[in-house]
């Protein structure tokens, strides 16, 4: 597996916010493996900070360690998709176990679950797993745009026509996720790959941001301080506070400086230039 830190810039903030006594978020990011974790999580006391800290701490532990066994970019025999899409789905399965198996045998834990939207950056490609209402938005050539789409009550509205995305913005119910993990015995993430660009730019943010924040002016400050990932995730972090912080919000940004295809071998190259 090819060192990406000097291809990922990667920065990142969290917050409580203006009214929460603590923050339930957790974010985590290993640039080398192209990883980067982000969870929201939701129980009584601190019971979601509990279940999102589990799930960025065993995708990361457990990717590091199949990562550095595997190239993500094979062909995985018995399913005859690439191996990063079979472990990245394995460890997510194994983060929701561990968090509900914690949530069912103690009980200040109990109903404890985690939003959760993770990318693997492998092959000029990104792989984005994702359950509940934390998101992935992309800026790109100058357009900014939201790549995952929200597992909640209020989506699922909006896709039945019950009510407009201008409605969704003033709802009542804006937390109420469809899909999290550690809630139920099984569960299964929405999975998709793209490919990326040198000078793409990544935002995984928790709903703390977008829903204090109007898309088109996260979208204005990424472009605007993308020179300065770190500065653009405070600066993120601070305008949710600014228009009233009602919870923990978390944002990590990832640039893509430069190419990174796999190196496939000098038979797979042999095989390309007779193409």
């Amino acid at each position: 597996m090819m060192d990406l830190s000097q291809i990922l810039e990667v920065a990142s903030a969290t917050d409580p916010g203006m009214v929460r006594s603590h923050n339930e978020d957790s974010v985590a990011a290993d640039p080398a493996n192209g990883l980067v974790v982000l969870a929201d999580g939701m129980g009584g006391y601190n019971a979601g900070e509990v279940a999102s800290g589990m799930a960025t701490t065993v995708i990361i532990t457990e990717m590091q360690q199949m990562l550095a066994k595997v190239e993500p970019y094979a062909i995985d025999e018995k399913t005859k998709q690439q191996v990063g899409r079979r472990i990245l789905r394995e460890q997510v399965l194994k983060a929701n176990t561990s968090i509900y198996q914690a949530a069912q045998s103690q009980p200040q834990y109990a109903g404890m679950g985690t939003t959760l939207v993770t990318c693997l950056f492998y092959d000029n490609k990104i792989l984005v797993a994702h359950l509940g209402d934390s998101r992935l938005y992309l800026a790109r050539d100058g357009k900014f745009s939201q790549v995952t789409r929200d597992h909640s009550l209020l989506q699922e509205q909006i896709d039945s026509g019950l009510i407009t995305p201008e409605q969704a913005k003033h709802a009542q119910h804006k937390n109420l996720v469809t899909k999290a993990l550690g809630i139920d015995p099984s569960v299964e993430p929405e999975m998709n790959e793209y490919p990326t660009k040198p000078g793409d730019i990544y935002l995984l943010c928790s709903d703390g941001l977008c829903d204090m924040v109007e898309d088109e002016d996260i979208g204005m400050a990424v472009q605007t301080l993308g020179a300065n990932l770190k500065l653009a995730a405070e600066q993120l972090v601070q305008m949710a506070n600014d228009n009233g912080g009602r919870d923990n919000v978390s944002v990590i940004l990832v640039r893509v400086l430069g190419e990174y295809p796999a190196a496939r071998g000098v038979m797979a190259k042999v095989f390309a230039w007779l193409k």
